[in-house]
């Protein structure tokens, strides 16, 4: 069976810079929004739709970063077969909120931080998509691999 979801790495630009915004999730690492695809929708409605519910944060898609595929075993439906879709995305729009029964918290970092956090107590697998971003933005990280 296969399961597609999708999210993205949403960014500001304040003062003649940028922010990266970074969850918490309900484990406690440091994570991205993303959520499984519904009915009737793209890739893109998807990432955009699970970043309001996640953060409150209304975006717009920038560019594709990246995907990441996986397996895991399902109690009832055995081996999935999972792809996750990665945009950048710039926060245009809404208020900063996460939504508690999902995860902890959302904040948004200068560039530098959100990378020093996504290495300290991130996901492996978002090394890349997080530093795909970045890259995508103009924006070098140091300590990549």
């Amino acid at each position: 069976m296969k399961e597609i979801s999708a999210g993205g790495v949403v960014f500001r630009r304040i003062d003649g810079g940028l922010q990266i915004q970074l969850i918490q999730d309900r484990y406690g690492k440091i994570s991205l929004p993303k959520g499984k695809m519904e009915p009737g929708e793209t890739v893109e409605q998807t990432a955009l739709r699970e970043i309001v519910e996640e953060t409150g944060m209304e975006g717009v898609i920038v560019a594709p970063i990246d995907q990441i595929k996986y397996k895991y075993h399902h109690e009832t439906k055995g081996i999935i077969d999972k792809e996750v879709h990665y945009y950048l995305v710039e926060a245009v729009g809404g208020k900063l909120q996460a939504q508690v029964e999902e995860i902890r918290g959302v904040e948004w970092f200068e560039p530098s931080e959100a990378w020093r956090r996504q290495r300290q107590s991130g996901y492996n697998n978002n090394d890349r998509i997080l530093s795909g971003a970045l890259k995508l933005l103009g924006l070098e990280v140091r300590g990549n691999g």
